[in-house]
């Protein structure tokens, strides 16, 4: 009776991150994004600031995250998981602040640059804290789950960070606005004190670690399952490039700037987030591979529907938003297939190369889309997005198949 009673109250004691945790954890991630790349560019043109000034601004908070990957193994051989977070999230909480509450200005615009490229940067140990701690702490058969709810977090904090920045800003003033967005970012750190993390086995010395880092990544990239890996990511199966593009065709299909602004931030960025969820829930009962092509190809429909339909208002407000969340769901898998791949250690460093190629798909997608929107107008951008998914579906297919195979004749 005791053994029973001690079984049944088990799960109470069970101190593992949850799942929804990073929903939380990476809001902030979203957020602080979505503010410089949504809030920010909208609130300096309105103070006179000129767009190619705007967009030096914003090209400087990408940087961080195109070169992320170069500091990757530190967040993996030294300190804890939560160590690191609570690190980048000063950071994100101070840049923010001084962001929104600084004077925003033509004289003012070098010292903005800097703020927003420490903030940046905080948000990039943010975000390998998080994914760390979901390859590590989360069990194998919940990271679909996980991944599904931090892609939420991060969806769905870019909308929030872009919509209430411009709001709160233009209503209070930079320095009120700084204060909300601080506080209730800082609540988002809230989960870290329901899960413990587990101490490593054996600390390493930081060369040490780093060497075995760098072969475990070299095993890794030399493998087939690793070449695959690398050859799905660089394919265009989930990349959702054309809704990058979205406000840029909105004319076509006779849609109102209000009607823009509603379905790429009010509701885009919950919708995306509901299907993140719900992609990370069927990353988590099937292959993830399998689960990602899936993600592709229902997004490749919603772009085929879109371009057949009546190039009506109705049609761009419905399409748009079927579009982005089938993309989420896509992104949920993607995020789910890469921690599978990365396994327990060296996540940070093995998720940020593979994130990286993912993002050279999204770029030359989008390149592509615009190229064929200038020959064939918005139904050219979704007909090339929706064949050149089909296309990297295909390859991922071929990839899938190469390994079954290779794995198959080695156990023979």
């Amino acid at each position: 009776m005791p053994v029973e009673k001690n079984r049944r109250f088990q799960p109470m004691y069970d101190r593992r991150p949850r799942p929804w945790h990073f929903f939380f954890l990476v809001l902030p991630y979203g957020a602080s994004f979505g503010f410089v790349s949504g809030a920010l560019p909208y609130i300096a043109r309105q103070r006179g600031i000129g767009v190619d000034e705007i967009g030096a601004v914003v090209a400087a908070a990408f940087a961080p995250h195109a070169l992320k990957f170069l500091w990757a193994p530190v967040v993996d051989v030294t300190w804890s998981r939560k160590g690191w977070y609570s690190l980048a999230l000063a950071l994100v909480l101070a840049g923010t602040f001084l962001v929104t509450a600084a004077p925003i200005g033509a004289s003012s615009l070098r010292a903005l640059t800097a703020l927003v490229v420490i903030s940046q940067s905080g948000l990039t140990l943010m975000g390998m804290a998080c994914e760390g701690m979901i390859g590590r702490e989360v069990p194998a058969n919940a990271q679909g789950s996980a991944s599904g709810w931090f892609q939420a977090g991060m969806l769905l904090g870019s909308g929030l960070g872009g919509g209430a920045g411009i709001e709160l800003v233009s209503r209070y003033g930079g320095p009120v606005a700084g204060s909300v967005l601080t506080t209730a970012l800082a609540a988002c750190a809230l989960p870290l004190f329901r899960f413990d993390e587990q101490a490593a086995s054996r600390r390493l010395a930081p060369g040490e670690a780093v060497r075995g880092l760098g072969r475990d990544l070299w095993r890794l990239l030399r493998s087939p399952g690793g070449v695959a890996a690398v050859v799905i990511c660089i394919s265009p199966v989930g990349a959702g490039a054309a809704g990058n593009l979205f406000g840029a065709i909105a004319d076509e299909w006779h849609a109102s700037q209000r009607l823009v602004a509603l379905t790429t931030g009010a509701l885009g960025g919950p919708i995306s987030a509901v299907g993140a969820i719900a992609g990370g829930r069927l990353a988590q009962r099937m292959n993830r591979r399998a689960a990602y092509a899936l993600g592709g190809a229902v997004t490749a429909v919603c772009a085929l529907a879109m371009a057949c339909a009546p190039h009506k208002a109705w049609a761009y407000g419905a399409l748009t938003l079927a579009y982005q969340a089938c993309n989420g769901a896509a992104f949920a898998a993607f995020s789910a297939m890469a921690f599978e791949i990365a396994g327990t250690e060296g996540v940070a460093t093995k998720y940020n190369v593979l994130a990286s190629l993912a993002n050279t798909a999204i770029s030359y997608t989008t390149r592509i889309d615009a190229a064929a929107h200038a020959r064939w107008g918005g139904s050219g951008v979704l007909l090339a997005d929706a064949a050149m998914t089909g296309l990297g579906i295909g390859v991922l297919a071929i990839a899938m198949v190469a390994v079954a195979t290779r794995s198959g004749s080695r156990g023979a």
